[in-house]
């Protein structure tokens, strides 16, 4: 799948919103995406996974990581690509851990995926608790990067499409000021 059919998936399965929405990294923005659409049909789920499982096929990948909600069905199925183990992170305060009984070790191989990337914060917080563990990170594999490609952790990050969607802090909003009503569509329906 190329990038424009990649868009029309994701716009066929109500992943990409429009309206005003709060994100997790606390912006406001004109768009949403809810992979959680896409990833709810195992054979959508599959077959995005296998390709952003394909540019890392030859890297050896031990274990896939991924934060824990977006990256909890993504590691599953891209570990499936590699033969691998899926592990996710989730939050404590500020910082992401490892729970469950999951755990890695020194030099293992690890990808972490994440389905859409707005600031990098949540994929940041997995590298940081990576790096404390001395895991060797190969790369980062995302659905959708929301920054068009400005986010780097300073490993190969791919993605399968690229958006440029702009997004405001709070008091700059410009939605906020035509008071158009904020949708929190991570804490309920919408």
């Amino acid at each position: 799948m190329n990038q424009a059919e990649i868009f029309e998936l994701l716009k066929r399965s109500g992943v990409i919103m429009e309206g005003h929405f709060l994100l997790t990294s606390g912006r406001h923005s004109d768009r949403f995406l809810q992979c959680s659409k896409l990833l709810q049909y195992p054979e959508h789920a599959a077959a995005v996974c296998r390709m952003m499982a394909s540019p890392f096929i030859n890297s050896g990948i031990e274990t896939v990581i991924g934060p824990a909600m977006g990256g909890v069905i993504l590691s599953y199925e891209i570990a499936r690509a590699f033969g691998a183990r899926a592990v996710y992170a989730e939050k404590e305060g500020e910082r992401m851990v490892l729970r469950r009984g999951f755990s890695l070790r020194e030099g293992e191989k690890v990808l972490v995926v994440e389905d859409a990337v707005s600031t990098g914060g949540s994929v940041q917080k997995v590298i940081d608790l990576l790096n404390a563990v001395k895991a060797e990170i190969v790369g980062v594999a995302v659905i959708v990067d929301r920054t068009a490609g400005l986010f780097d952790p300073g490993i190969p990050v791919k993605a399968l499409l690229k958006m440029a969607i702009e997004s405001y802090d709070p008091e700059e909003c410009p939605l906020c000021r035509s008071g158009v009503p904020l949708q929190k569509p991570k804490e309920g329906a919408l």
